[in-house]
């Protein structure tokens, strides 16, 4: 284990256990907050749709083609979307088309907010340059 990692559990073990709650949260928080904010953001792989693709095939289909999307936060609405195929009988293009959107606003989503975060930095970074030190 690294020094900081010690350090950080040694500082976490002396706390009383609602504020290790809080740690804990605040990590979850800042380590969600940069798997939303990649440094860079790839564009979407052009994989193109089959004439008869199932749902399933679709949803591998669409995870190759947004790599860069956490797809475990999908997973809830995309298998509410299976769901509905699979138990309710909406047909399987309709369903795809479906999740294809959820894909596309995901990483519209996604690539909105990696600009603003650019955007901040780089305004941040020439406040930095203009305005004296205190």
């Amino acid at each position: 284990m690294k020094r900081d990692e010690k350090d950080l559990l040694k500082h976490f073990r002396a706390l009383p256990p609602e504020q290790q709650d809080t740690l804990i949260a605040f990590a979850e928080f800042l380590a969600g907050r940069m798997a939303e904010t990649p440094r860079e953001l790839g564009e979407p792989q052009a994989i193109p749709r089959p004439a008869e693709e199932k749902v399933v095939q679709a949803i591998k289909r669409l995870r190759l083609t947004y790599p860069m999307l956490d797809h475990s936060k999908m997973l809830h609405e995309v298998s509410e979307h299976m769901t509905q195929h699979l138990m309710l009988g909406k047909p399987a293009a309709e369903t795809i088309d479906e999740i294809e959107v959820l894909f596309r606003r995901r990483y519209e989503q996604i690539k909105t907010g990696v600009k603003k975060h650019l955007g901040r930095r780089a305004i941040s970074a020439k406040l930095d340059m203009c305005l004296p030190c205190t």
